[in-house]
């Protein structure tokens, strides 16, 4: 068995393994002139392999990149750009720089954080706020889903004005309306419906189903 651990390592696996070989065996070619007109069709193929890479600015520069990588940046072929230099080419990205500072109310999450510096920055006004006041309420049907207590807008709006550092006051005549009793909310990604899996309960429907069409046939 011919098994892919057992093989020469990929250089750009996003191309596969034919289109390597390909180059490989285009190395071997003697006459530069056939040798260059191979490489041309290969980043053509290589586009077509790759057509996500249509959308970067400048995307044929970088298939004749990924070319020279793949044959090693010692091609002597012709090409309508210069060899690119290896470390420019396999240099690891530049790492995202992601917030430090710890979540305040895990709860409520980071972008509820950032919702509330962004209120606060506004003036103050009727925009504002309503603003505040769909904040608010949110943040309770946000609340609710990780704590199934019920939860008092003075609560909220405590928190709202913790979260801020004291920066967001909600105005005393927002108020929110009460929640039905039977009012559910639910964690993002699951969808339930009267308490029970909609998707499940569709399965099992068509698996009855199929048995009653067994019964009759």
């Amino acid at each position: 068995m011919d098994y892919n651990t057992q093989r020469e390592k990929l250089i750009m696996p996003e191309y596969g393994r034919h289109i390597q070989k390909m180059i490989e065996k285009v190395k071997t070619i003697e006459d530069r002139e056939k040798r260059s007109e191979q490489v041309r069709a290969i980043v053509h193929t290589m586009g077509i392999l790759a057509p996500q890479k249509s959308e970067l600015n400048d995307y044929k520069h970088k298939l004749w990149d990924h070319v020279f990588a793949i044959m090693g940046y010692d091609a002597d072929i012709d090409s309508p750009y210069p060899i690119p230099e290896k470390n420019e080419i396999e240099k690891n990205p530049d790492p995202i720089q992601l917030p430090h500072s710890p979540i305040k109310a895990t709860c409520y999450g980071r972008n509820i954080e950032n919702m509330i510096d962004l209120i606060a920055e506004q003036p103050d006004d009727d925009d504002k706020k309503a603003l505040i006041r769909r904040l608010a309420i949110y943040m309770r049907q946000q609340y609710l889903i990780w704590n199934k207590d019920s939860v008092a807008e003075e609560t909220i709006f405590a928190d709202i004005e913790k979260l801020s550092g004291g920066k967001l006051i909600v105005p005393q005549d927002v108020h929110l309306n009460a929640i039905s009793a039977d009012a559910k909310f639910n964690r993002p990604g699951i969808s339930f419906q009267n308490g029970s899996d909609k998707k499940g309960q569709n399965f099992n429907k068509n698996k009855k189903k199929g048995r009653n069409n067994g019964r009759k046939g």
